[in-house]
This record gives C-alpha cells, structure tokens and sequence, in this order.
C-alpha cells in the first residue's frame, strides 16, 4: 500500500516507494488489511496544511519523511463510517493548528484509493448526493416565503445553503432529522466547539453561532413543518448553537403546543445534559429521543475537553438515568479519536457508564480536532491501547443489547407507539 501525498497545488498522487503508515494517538504504527475498506462514496481527500507525510521506504526498510515540498493527505469521512487510524505525518511546522476536521488514513492500493475505517452504520440516508442542491433551494425559498419573518427558518437557510448541513436541509425537504436551533449560550467552553472559539485558539470555528433567541412561535413553526411527515425527527441541538437545554422554558412550552396538535414523528434533544433539572423538565414534556456529547466515561478527561461550568460527569450520568427510566430513547455522540478512545482505562469506564445509564445506542463520531493540540491537553494514557478494531469489538461482545451505529435510529417500539397514536 502505497503512502498518499498532495503536491503544492492541492493534487493528490501516490509514491511506490513508500509504504503508507499511520497513526494511533501520536504513535506511528502499521495500517493492517483488515482495517482498510475502499473509499467510500461522500469522503473527501484533503491535503493537511504544515505536514509531511511518513512512510517506510521500500528498498531500506526505514521510516522516514517523504521529500520534496509536499502534504500529507487524510480523508474526511461521511456519516456511518468510524476511522480507525489518524494519517501518517509529522508537522513541518509545529506552531500551526490542523482546521477542525476528523482526518482518517488514506493508502492506495490495488489501484484506487483505501482508507483506515470501518463501517459503523449504513450511510446511504445521510449521503450528500440524496439531498439534490436545486431542489433544496426551491424548497428553502418557499418555507422563508411562507414564514415570512421567522427568524429561525432564515438562519437554517444559511446553514443548509452555505455550510451545506446536511440535518439544516432536512428541515427544509421534510425528510429524517430537522434542526430546530434555539440556543446563542452554552454551559461548557469545549476545546473543540465548531460553531465558537476563543480569538486566541489558533483554530477558528467552522460555523457562526446563532445570536438570538428564537420565540415560542417561531420554534413551533419549523416543529409542525417538519413533523407532517410520520418518522420525522425535529432536533433541538445542533452544532450552530450552543446547549439547547439552557433554553429550557422555550423547548418545553414549544412541546407542549406542539403535541397538542400532532403525534406526528419524534422530538430529540442533542445536549450535554449537564443541566439536569432542566433536562428532567423536557423529558416530561414528551421528549421521545435523547442524545447526549460526550467524549470519555472519565471526569479528569471529560473535564478537560468540555470544561464544564456548573455541572458535572455526574449530572450527566443523572440526565441519562432519568431519561431512561422516563422511556425515552437515550443515546450517547461518541466523540472518538484513534489512540484515545482505545486505551484500556477509557473502554473499561465506558463500558460501566453505559451499563449504569442503561444506554440503547452509541454513536461513534469521528472528533474534529488538531490531533497535536488535543493529545497535549488530556491526560497521559494509562493502560493499554487496543485499537479502534477491537475496541468496536469489545463493545460489540460486552454490551450486546446496545446498537452501535452513527446517527439516530428509530426502534420499531417507538415507532408502533406512534402507529397506535394515529390510529
């Protein structure tokens, strides 16, 4: 398998004499077979800015950086794939921060393009080739002319347009899960927020937060829009606000109004669930689906990357537990990163978190992260690391009635409670 490298331009091209390597946390280590699947259909091939790439070459047998003024190369990957390996580089310049995205390693190999993943859900209802551009923006201009002054609809509007969010455009074209944004605040300061960075991070934020407060009449607006369909999924907590649930009084008058004239589809809450007497307000407002950020069963971890302001691990494990108890689905968006969510310490705590919150669902999300900047701010691993392959396996073995895919899924309880309320 052959190292992958973009020239200065941008263009990609493969060296035969190199064998590509990858890497595990900051370890530089082999990519095996069975961890390389075709490049799936939705991934892009990007060059890593400031990076070399590192291979063995061929004839000497040694490790060494690839010459010439080139980057190394990573794949960004489209929902239902979980990356098991970072890119194989080394930073020309170790003062600049990667942007934030979740980079996989990319080989070629037996002609076409490989990369270091595995597939964690069917992707087919999140690829982006489904959502047809055209369409979309007869649709977009038709709901801002409709709701004529609802400020939510004309900030999904550029959500779904110009950062192409592919949950956005589904508010728009009524299908699977719709944003319903509600939130400019946030209880925690996440080093890797994508929608708000300080000016002072070296990395600035992908997406604009939202900067005001919808009202009532405007969140039941886009709820009822999108619920006419009977699967539909309408989300508060998307990655262009910041916590859903410090808005709680709006949600939960939103809910009610709502189910007054509609059992249609389910509500979901994305939230750190850190707030957790509010949280328990939304639940029993008819919450149906619950998915909650985390990135580690452990609170020196957990505590470093979301900082935390005013809540605790513990609050979170509350939320869950009481969501659980209440019949709400409850999931957790796993932020995962090769050598990280791997160690022995991690899988262990994590395997007991689920167990104690009675978890139906894991979905593993690719972190989007300078691998540098976030290795350097957790603690040191203290155990073994397994790899992503086996860590999926352990989990698969250890925790078999929970489902671990990438996105929301609906199970058939939930959907014949809504079959029995149309009736």
């Amino acid at each position: 398998m052959n190292v992958v490298y973009a020239d200065r331009d941008g263009n990609v091209f493969d060296h035969p004499d190199f064998v590509a390597l990858g890497r595990n946390g900051d370890m530089v280590t082999d990519i095996m077979d069975d961890e390389l699947i075709p490049l799936p259909e939705g991934a892009t091939l990007v060059s890593l800015p400031d990076t070399r790439p590192i291979g063995i070459h061929a004839e000497s047998g040694k490790m060494q950086v690839l010459p010439g003024e080139v980057n190394a190369v990573g794949a960004l990957m489209p929902q239902g794939f979980t990356r098991l390996l970072l890119p194989g580089y080394a930073k020309s310049d170790k003062t600049k921060v990667l942007p934030l995205f979740g980079y996989t390693a990319v080989v070629w190999k037996e002609g076409q393009f490989f990369v270091a993943a595995h597939a964690s859900d069917d992707p087919e209802p999140w690829n982006p080739r489904n959502c047809d551009p055209d369409e979309l923006e007869v649709k977009v201009g038709g709901l801002l002319k409709q709701y004529d002054g609802n400020r939510l609809y004309q900030h999904l509007s550029n959500c779904a347009l110009e950062y192409e969010c592919l949950t956005a455009s589904n508010t728009f074209l009524g299908r699977l899960e719709g944003a319903v944004p509600v939130s400019f605040s946030c209880n925690a300061g996440c080093f890797g927020c994508i929608s708000e960075q300080p000016e002072d991070s070296g990395f600035p934020a992908p997406q604009t937060r939202m900067n005001f407060k919808p009202t009532v009449d405007e969140v039941v607006q886009v709820m009822l829009e999108h619920l006419k369909t009977p699967d539909a999924i309408i989300s508060f907590g998307q990655g262009c606000e910041g916590e859903p649930s410090t808005q709680a009084p709006t949600i939960i008058e939103a809910m009610r109004r709502v189910r007054q004239q509609t059992s249609n589809g389910f509500i979901n809450i994305n939230t750190n669930a850190g707030l957790t007497d509010h949280i328990r307000g939304i639940v029993d407002a008819g919450l149906d689906l619950m998915r909650v950020s985390t990135i580690s069963a452990l609170d020196d971890h957990y505590n470093a990357y979301y900082k935390p302001r005013g809540y605790t691990l513990r609050n979170v494990e509350k939320s869950l537990r009481y969501a659980a108890d209440k019949g709400v689905l409850t999931s957790i968006n796993y932020l995962i990163f090769p050598g990280v969510t791997d160690r022995e310490e991690e899988v262990e705590a994590m395997i007991e978190f689920v167990r104690r919150t009675d978890l139906k669902l894991i979905q593993l999300r690719n972190l989007n992260i300078d691998p540098e900047s976030y290795l350097n701010l957790i603690p040191k691993a203290q155990g073994e690391l397994l790899g992503m392959k086996q860590m999926i396996e352990i989990y698969e073995q250890e925790l078999p009635g929970v489902v671990l895919g990438s996105y929301t899924h609906i199970p058939a309880a939930l959907k014949r409670r809504n079959d029995l309320q149309q009736q």
